[in-house]
């Protein structure tokens, strides 16, 4: 079965000047689309890899050096976590979450600010991670297609600091995106349900 782009569990519109349906139409549109297509044209074109799931490509991949069909599961995997997280209605954490994220960080604005800087800081293109590490929160970034499930990480919440994910409504200001995103619209309730450690089902497909 072929891979699919996933439909956005919100209205292109839905943000209003936080994230224009502009962006959407191009980065989930086009750029999300894109890697769908190419990496359905990659596993068609081997049978070792039909029938695999999209994070165990993401592994073998990784694990046999095939870095076209690992920038494009990668991709696939990274941005549908990605939309996953985002909320139009802002959102404020759980006691639950509240209490981890005093523990690892502080403070909420504390963590906001470290999660924004990550991304803010990292050279070219790439993605700023939220991570469960044992019982702590932690916080990292991964360079161009890299994707936490190479890394056997907790995935709670990625932003995507690539400039196709900002240009549209931001030009090149890359801390005003991360920090309207940050600020108004994480869908916190998904952070909190990716504690069980389940993070990477869910924007996992079948092959």
């Amino acid at each position: 079965m072929a891979f699919a782009l996933p439909e956005l569990p919100y209205s292109k519109d839905a943000f209003g000047d936080i994230l224009s349906a502009e962006t959407f139409d191009y980065h989930h549109g086009k750029h999300h689309n894109a890697y769908v297509v190419k990496a359905n044209e990659l596993v068609a074109a081997d049978a070792a890899l039909q029938g695999k799931s999209l994070s165990e490509l993401v592994v073998i991949a990784k694990n046999e050096g095939k870095a076209g069909l690992f920038n494009q599961v990668g991709q696939i995997w990274n941005h549908s976590f990605y939309w996953l997280g985002l909320s139009p209605v802002k959102q404020t954490p759980s006691a639950k979450l509240s209490a981890m994220i005093d523990d690892s960080f502080g403070s909420l604005d504390a963590m906001l600010e470290k999660l924004k800087a990550e991304g803010v800081g990292h050279f070219g293109s790439g993605w700023a991670l939220l991570y469960l590490d044992g019982d702590k929160l932690a916080i990292t970034s991964l360079h161009d297609a890299d994707c936490p499930i190479a890394h056997d990480l907790t995935p709670l919440l990625i932003m995507d600091v690539w400039e196709h994910a900002y240009y549209v409504d931001y030009r090149n200001a890359r801390p005003n995106y991360l920090d309207a995103l940050l600020q108004n619209s994480i869908n916190w309730e998904f952070v909190e349900q990716n504690l069980d450690g389940k993070g990477v089902s869910r924007a996992d497909q079948a092959g």
